[in-house]
This record gives structure tokens, C-alpha cells and sequence, in this order.
């Protein structure tokens, strides 16, 4: 019998040896890469907020957000290092089928795409994210919240995508109890990156990655600070920004839950280990991600 393909410890000491790629300091905001959030609803703006903040904070160049048109003038006067698109809405909150057409040119220019933080009305996210999918074949698809539905019709992806579901999102994806995924969560991330053809990370105390070729990541870290409204956002968002700088999807997610977690250890250290909030969480990220660099690694040369 072949033996199990092991778990491995995502840890800084593997960051470590890891590096994400860096630019020089002749390397112009393109060359960081272009990320585009769709994100936000008028009951739930803040997560677009949020996912975008940590996207720039995780090293992304330019940034671009879709958004409700209730809620974009807003949003675009509280992240002014944004372009902000304004996506016309149904009456159930959703984005409207003819918004596709508005993302055309952003989509096609950018370097990783998150969707689905803050979104509302489930059916209609999902048809609006069915179709957004194909014009999004060239980069690196991160799906968040209400948008990983998609996966619950079938058929298989045919795209680099990343899943990040919790246990309770976990168990409605695959029509499971959140019992049976929380008993053997090792086996529902494994069956479900196979069958959806897709990277996929269960997040919890535990946070386990899993690759369709079988790669299969595990890190451990009790910080119950995190668990707080707006905190899967900022992870969200620091996998888009770290996958749109050409960092693989496995990568960028290994390396975001690490970065996530150490600061809310950060947090925690200082103001205590309960009631700190998710948006205080990416003004840790750039120092980190100076500490976590490999000695020696000062620069490299720009991408091509």
C-alpha cells in the first residue's frame, strides 16, 4: 500500500525557506501586480474595505475594486489609493447580470482577482460569479464567502482558483454536517481540492491546505482574537495581493495564513488577546513581511 503523502508544518522557519519573490528598487508599481477585488454589498461594504487594505498591504502594486453602486462613492473616498467600479445591483443585493460587462477591461488587466467578501443573495452570486469565471482564465482566481458556491454546481475548475472555507462553509459546499467535516477535516479537504480541481484551505484553529496533485499543508495556531468579524477578509485579501506578485496559489495562501496569524500574535502581545479588530490586522503585514525574509535575500530582479 503507498504510503499517505504527508502534512506539512507551515511555519516561519519554512517561510523561511520559501521566499516569495521581490523587485528591485528600480521595480514600478506594475511590476508588484494588479489586483482586482469584487467585494462589498450596501449591508456589508466594510469587507471590500478590508480585503483591499490588506491586498496593498501584502505587497500588491495597483488595485482595483468593484463594489455595490450604493456603496462605491463611499468606498472609493475611504481607499483612495483605489480605482473603484461601480457594479449596478438587483433588488436582493446582488451584483446585476449586465455588471459583467463593466469588469471586461479590469479583468482582463489584472494579476489576481478576489471575489466574494461581503456579497449578498446567493442565487444571484451565483450566476454573476459562473460568469465572471471564464473571463478570468489568465490569472489567479481567489474565491471568499457567498462566491465559493460556484463550486456546489459542478463541473470541475479549469482555472487556477483557491477556495478558503471555515468548517460550517465547508460542509454546505460539499452537502455535509459540520460534524462530519470537523471529524476528519484532513479527508474533506483532500476529497474536495480533487473535486473541484482547485486549491482549497480549511480554515480554523488548525488550517489545512490542500492541492488537487496532492500537496497538503497543515498550520496550527490558537489565536481565538482572530476569530472576529472582518478577519477572513484581511486573509483574503493578503493571498490576492500576495498572488498577484506572480507567488503560486498554495504560496500565497501558506504564506497569508502565517502572516494572519502572526499578527493577531502581534495584536494579542499588545492590546490583549481578545477585542482587537480585523482592520487593525494589515498595518502589521509590512513588518512581518520584512522579518520573514530569508537572511541575505535583499532583492532580486524584477519579473519579466
Amino acid at each position: 500500500m503507498q504510503a499517505a503523502t504527508p502534512w506539512i508544518d507551515v511555519d516561519a522557519r519554512l517561510l523561511r525557506t520559501w521566499p516569495l519573490p521581490q523587485v528591485s528598487p528600480e521595480a514600478d508599481k506594475e511590476e508588484r501586480g494588479r489586483v482586482l477585488v469584487i467585494a462589498g454589498s450596501r449591508e456589508i461594504p466594510g469587507a471590500a474595505l478590508l480585503a483591499a487594505t490588506a491586498a496593498l498591504r501584502a505587497g500588491a502594486g495597483k488595485l482595483v475594486i468593484a463594489t455595490a453602486q450604493s456603496v462605491a462613492l463611499k468606498l472609493a473616498l475611504a481607499m483612495p489609493e483605489a480605482r473603484v467600479i461601480a457594479l449596478p445591483e438587483t433588488a436582493a443585493g446582488a451584483f446585476a447580470a449586465h455588471a459583467i460587462d463593466l469588469l471586461d477591461e479590469c479583468a482582463q488587466g489584472a494579476d489576481a482577482v478576489l471575489i466574494g467578501p461581503g456579497l449578498m443573495d446567493e442565487d444571484g452570486t451565483d450566476a454573476f460569479v459562473a460568469r465572471l469565471l471564464p473571463m478570468l482564465a489568465h490569472a489567479p482566481v481567489i474565491l471568499d464567502a457567498l462566491a465559493m458556491n460556484v463550486v456546489r454546481a459542478g463541473p470541475r475548475l479549469n482555472q487556477p482558483v483557491l477556495l478558503t472555507p471555515h468548517a460550517g462553509e465547508m460542509a454546505h459546499l460539499c452537502a455535509l454536517s459540520k460534524e462530519a467535516v470537523l471529524a476528519d477535516p484532513e479527508q474533506a479537504v483532500i476529497a474536495a481540492s480533487r473535486e473541484w480541481n482547485a486549491v482549497v484551505a480549511l480554515k480554523g484553529a488548525a488550517t489545512l491546505i490542500a492541492t488537487p496533485d496532492g500537496g497538503r499543508w497543515r498550520h496550527e495556531a490558537e489565536h481565538p482574537g482572530l476569530a472576529t468579524s472582518g478577519s477572513g477578509d484581511v486573509l483574503a485579501g493578503l493571498i490576492a495581493g500576495l498572488a498577484a506578485q506572480q507567488v503560486p496559489l498554495e504560496q500565497a495562501c501558506a504564506w497569508g495564513v502565517v502572516l494572519h496569524a502572526l499578527a493577531g500574535k502581534e495584536l494579542a502581545r499588545r492590546l490583549g488577546p481578545l477585542g482587537y479588530l480585523a482592520r487593525e490586522l494589515p498595518g502589521e503585514i509590512p513588518r512581518l513581511l520584512r522579518r520573514l525574509r530569508p537572511p541575505g535575500q535583499l532583492r532580486l530582479s524584477p519579473r519579466e
